[in-house]
């Protein structure tokens, strides 16, 4: 399984890809990413996740379940992404999706 270190993504391969920020992100057009801001839902800057004096960052106050929804939302993004590969293949553009709000 991959696994996200020092701004590296480490694929089971041992591929490893270099990333400016630290988080992969979909769009709903089924393009990857990286997403640089962590401006939805996050640690505070000030200390490590965990440690005292760290606090959540919530600027658009979502409740539990606004956030289960992000999630879920995410993560149909990404089961669409697989299924079309496997229908699809690695090479064929239909693998993404059309987004007319572009």
């Amino acid at each position: 399984m991959a696994d996200f270190k020092r701004r590296t993504l480490i694929l089971s391969t041992g591929k490893q890809i270099k990333l400016f920020g630290n988080s992969i992100a979909i769009a709903k057009t089924l393009e990857i990413g990286e997403g640089y801001a962590p401006n939805i839902f996050s640690c505070s800057a000030d200390s490590m996740p965990g440690e005292s004096g760290s606090t959540v960052v919530n600027p658009h106050n979502l409740t539990r379940d606004e956030l289960m929804e992000l999630a879920d939302f995410n993560m149909q993004l990404w089961m669409d992404f697989k299924e079309n590969i496997r229908q699809y293949g690695i090479d064929n553009p239909k693998i993404f999706t059309r987004d007319y709000t572009r």
